[in-house]
């Protein structure tokens, strides 16, 4: 696995969010988790655009900064689910916060999102 080798700059707020949260899965999954789906099997469903290797990834980091949880139930086959923790509860109201703004920019995010995919033609200048 991948090991950094510069420290990263966390001299403001922004810095060590953006080092927590960094991660295409990791505020759908602390959503996710907090709506009730615990179990790796039902976060995967939720993100099926998500490996689970990139899924199990995610999910670690967010266990080493204390967000989420893991724990695993002694049977077999082995259960895990996955909780938040006090301190990740924390966010849930920050990331409805980002969803909503996300919501009310809907049309306007998603025409400069499409924009960048698609292809210029080309003028009769060229």
């Amino acid at each position: 696995m991948y090991e950094r080798k510069i420290i990263p700059n966390l001299n403001c707020g922004l810095d060590l969010i953006g080092e927590v949260l960094y991660g295409k899965w990791k505020i759908r999954l602390l959503w996710f988790i907090n709506e009730g789906h615990k179990r790796p099997s039902e976060l995967q469903r939720k993100i099926p655009d998500a490996s689970r290797r990139v899924l199990n990834i995610q999910l670690n980091e967010l266990e080493e900064h204390d967000l989420v949880v893991k724990k695993i139930y002694p049977v077999v086959p082995p259960k895990v689910e996955y909780s938040l923790t006090e301190f990740g509860m924390s966010l849930i109201p920050v990331i409805g916060s980002l969803g909503r703004w996300g919501d009310e920019h809907q049309e306007r995010l998603r025409m400069l999102i499409i924009k960048k995919f698609t292809p210029v033609s080309p003028t009769e200048d060229d």
